[in-house]
């Protein structure tokens, strides 16, 4: 793979909070009905994405986990519209080395976000406290064995060059830990803000196999950044 140059790749100086929708989740993560509906879902590492307003909408039952929840809600909303003024500017630089087929172009990716943004902040004013729960991997504020479902996305494995191998595994393995057994955990995606691969992957995947649990990579027809067409799913055995 060739090396990218530093103007060709999407800058972050610490962790970005993002807004997506509930229809981005069901895309990266292949989420079927029958899947939704199993039993209470976790979304960790949330930020300001809407997909816990809308599910919760939709019947589902479904809590959010972010460091940022200790926040009010405006300053969830001015942290969020700044997030998302930086986030399309520093992408319009390199728009070209994106798919925009799910989005269609720039400016209908920066108004799904804000249209997600305002989604979470009506639902966090009245949820906040309680779907909305403060807390970060690698260690979270629930019991074990308590969701069917328990999703991770644009964190893990995204910030390679800021978290070491511990730190993921660990966090890893507190997914699994709030899981129920019989449920899975969903990891999206398996590449960096560099647009490669995690470089640890299989050394992950090996490790999670022998303490027994079930790890496949799934591909999906979602794809933003370059290799970003897969998830990582593990089913909880024990």
């Amino acid at each position: 793979m060739a090396k990218l140059e530093s103007n060709d790749v999407y800058e972050q100086d610490g962790v970005a909070m993002t807004s997506r929708s509930f229809r981005e989740y069901q895309s990266m993560f292949a989420l079927q009905e029958n899947v939704l509906k199993s039993g209470p879902i976790l979304d960790v590492a949330a930020g300001a994405s809407s997909f816990t307003a809308e599910a919760n909408l939709l019947g589902l039952q479904s809590y959010a986990v972010d460091p940022l929840y200790h926040l009010t809600a405006e300053q969830m909303h001015q942290h969020g519209r700044k997030e998302i003024e930086e986030s399309t500017a520093k992408l319009e630089k390199i728009a070209h080395r994106y798919d925009w087929s799910f989005y269609g172009d720039l400016a209908t990716h920066r108004q799904n976000r804000e249209d997600s943004l305002e989604r979470f902040i009506s639902d966090y004013k009245t949820g906040r406290g309680s779907r909305y729960k403060i807390g970060s991997l690698p260690r979270l504020p629930f019991a074990g064995n308590s969701f069917s479902l328990v999703l991770c996305n644009h964190f893990l494995f995204l910030y390679q060059e800021q978290f070491d191998y511990d730190f993921h595994l660990q966090s890893v393995r507190e997914l699994i830990r709030v899981c129920r057994t019989g449920g899975e955990v969903r990891i999206y995606p398996l590449v960096t803000l560099r647009r490669e691969p995690y470089l640890h992957l299989q050394r992950l995947i090996d490790e999670i196999r022998k303490a027994g649990q079930r790890v496949e990579q799934i591909p999906i027809d979602f794809q933003f950044a370059p290799d970003a067409n897969r998830f990582l799913q593990i089913r909880k055995e024990a």
